[in-house]
């Protein structure tokens, strides 16, 4: 039976869409360290500076209420605030045009929050390096599963709290194969793992095989970065082309697009992920490797 859970009630400083703005942290629809319950809550299980924790977050009224279990059910409440962006400004990214304008109004509440854990934004963004998120989403629910503990709390029994990063040094080579990540991606996670990233958010880009895409993707999550900006990413650029002016744009384009929104750019590009306009497909998707069996 779960202990008695921690909880504390907290009112935004502004509108808040709990769904989009925590929604950020899931990593595909079979993530076992994320659920969204019935009821509107989001449920998140996390290894903190205390240990595993799992929190729940629900809007009732005006007011946000966190409970939480485990070691880490202390600091999870504690840092509920800045996860759902108490320090984030949404209200002031300029808006220049109609476009922006619509797509300003339809995220209404989205805010960037911080959740202050580096590490667990850094390994899930190594894994979906250059590859399809199905692909690393496969790697991420194995790896959980695996090595993962299970979460506290009344959470479903394939629940998870990520492994902390000293684990992941230890994850046999075997194992990531039968998770579908290929070695570069394995030795990326493993150089990273002997970093104490938590201390060095500022300087990720130092580590071998993580470029401005993975900083970028990491800075967002962990740090509430809201001009963050993914250069390098597949489908990203040809989307804020497409939504802005009508059109596919390569890196460069987006970067000139997205000029004008400085300090507010990742807020952009979060807004056209979830109501911008996808471009027509033209050719082959980028397709999902599968070589477990090799």
């Amino acid at each position: 039976m779960s202990a008695s859970p921690r909880a504390r009630q907290w009112t935004p400083p502004g509108p808040l869409d709990l769904r989009a703005t925590v929604g950020l942290h899931r990593r595909g629809s079979g993530d076992p360290a994320f659920r969204y319950g019935r009821d509107g809550s989001v449920w998140r299980a996390v290894w903190t500076p205390d240990g595993p924790g799992t929190v729940t977050m629900r809007v009732e009224h005006d007011r946000v209420v966190g409970r939480a279990w485990g070691p880490g059910a202390d600091w999870l409440l504690e840092t509920l605030p800045d996860a759902l962006g108490a320090d984030d400004h949404p209200e002031a990214m300029p808006i220049h045009d109609e476009v922006v304008a619509g797509l300003a109004a339809r995220a209404t509440g989205l805010r960037i929050g911080s959740t202050g854990r580096v590490w667990e934004a850094l390994a899930p963004a190594i894994l979906e390096q250059k590859v399809v998120g199905t692909e690393a989403w496969r790697a991420w629910r194995h790896l959980l599963r695996r090595f993962g503990e299970p979460a506290p709390g009344p959470v479903p029994a394939d629940m998870r709290v990520p492994p902390p990063r000293s684990a992941w040094i230890d994850i046999p080579v075997w194992e990531w194969h039968r998770s579908g990540a290929e070695p570069v991606r394995m030795r990326t996670i493993r150089g990273a793992a002997t970093i104490d990233t938590e201390r060095h958010a500022d300087r990720l880009d130092v580590l071998r095989g993580v470029g401005p895409w993975t900083v970028a993707e990491t800075r967002a999550r962990a740090v509430g970065d809201a001009d963050a900006v993914p250069v390098g990413d597949y489908h990203i650029p040809s989307l804020v082309g497409q939504t802005l002016i009508g059109e596919r744009v390569d890196d460069a384009g987006m970067l000139e697009l997205l000029e004008p929104y400085a300090g507010h750019r990742y807020r952009l590009i979060r807004m056209i992920e979830m109501y911008g306009s996808a471009p027509q497909r033209r050719g082959a998707r980028m397709s999902v490797r599968d070589y477990r069996g090799i």
